[in-house]
């Protein structure tokens, strides 16, 4: 039976209906681009920030990254890597007066094989959060899914409670690693892993239900709350709005503002995929990783190899393209140009 316009109109959006069961995330760089969907949170990443940051509009938030990284002095190289900080933490304090609940802030996924690093990186990131007024608790600093970059989650958790966001995950060996790390929250990637297997197998069309990336998030939820891990799930990097409607319910999702936009367009029927009462019922056995046997289990993955190196790499050439923008820049500034 058809539904008339006005019925329809008073009929909850698919969005609305995923908010029920599901925390909602503007993943973007873009802050004005979110307000209308009204996210709970917000992501960045470095990709995303280097779309933003050539829009005309944010101008004046490089322009206040460069001069804050001159002004603190050093080599050339430190100039710009506290410019880089800087403009990353503008960006999150702008979405902050968007969004009432917390910002993800990527470390430079170049640093994603050294723990030490990454937690000196994080560190800095918080210390400008706090210098600008910004409590760490609205904060997630996102860490690459590698060994290092577990165990530097689970240092700045211990010892600083810093609160961590592990990105560019594919692999139940890096959700059981993550879990055990007892970190604040995981960013498993569903689209890129559907992108895997279109280009690496015959299969080119699935059904949200049968796609892997669904399938993937899907068995690590059911994993956490079966063993009552802390440790909360965030599904990220959907390539259409089936895959997310087929994970309502999971604690949280984070959403493009494009895909945003079809799902408060779509008046579809969203049921709640994912229950802590359904997880139980699974069918799982616990596992414990130790270094050795993550990198194995891991490495028998080929998808999720793959995917983790490719997402390092991507990640860090645009990382390289903001950096390269900002070094022009600040020549310009230098020299009064």
């Amino acid at each position: 039976m058809s539904v008339s316009p006005d019925k329809r109109r008073k009929m909850e959006s698919a969005l609305e209906q995923i908010k029920k069961y599901t925390v909602v995330v503007a993943d973007t760089g873009d802050f004005n681009a979110i307000e209308e969907y009204k996210p709970q949170d917000a992501t960045t990443n470095p990709s995303l920030i280097l779309a933003a940051a050539k829009m005309s509009i944010y101008q004046p938030l490089v322009e206040q990254a460069i001069k804050y990284g001159i002004a603190n002095g050093g080599s050339e190289e430190e100039q710009v890597t506290n410019a880089m900080d800087k403009l990353f933490v503008n960006f999150g304090l702008e979405i902050l007066k968007k969004v009432p609940g917390r910002v993800s802030t990527e470390v430079d996924a170049r640093l994603s094989f050294d723990k030490e690093a990454m937690v000196s990186r994080a560190r800095r990131l918080i210390s400008l959060y706090e210098e600008a007024g910004v409590s760490k608790e609205r904060i997630l600093i996102k860490l690459s899914s590698t060994w290092e970059g577990i165990q530097a989650g689970q240092e700045l958790e211990e010892k600083d409670g810093i609160h961590c966001n592990m990105t560019l995950l594919f692999s139940f060996a890096q959700a059981v690693a993550c879990a055990e790390a007892h970190v604040t929250l995981i960013s498993p990637f569903v689209g890129r892993i559907l992108d895997w297997y279109k280009e690496n197998t015959d299969r080119k069309n699935y059904e949200p239900h049968e796609d892997p990336g669904v399938q993937s998030v899907t068995k690590i939820y059911n994993y956490y709350k079966k063993f009552n891990y802390r440790t909360v799930v965030m599904g990220a990097s959907f390539r259409n709005t089936g895959e997310v409607k087929a994970l309502a319910g999971c604690d949280l999702l984070t959403i493009s503002p494009g895909l945003l936009g079809e799902l408060s367009q779509d008046h579809s029927t969203v049921t709640c995929s994912l229950t802590p009462q359904g997880a139980k019922q699974c069918d799982l056995e616990q596992v414990h990783l130790d270094e050795k046997s993550f990198r194995w289990l891991h490495n028998e993955d080929r998808m999720a190899v793959e995917k983790l190196s490719d997402g390092i790499r991507k990640f860090a050439a645009d990382a390289i393209k903001l950096e390269t923008m900002i070094k022009e820049r600040m020549f310009n500034v230098k020299n009064g140009q």
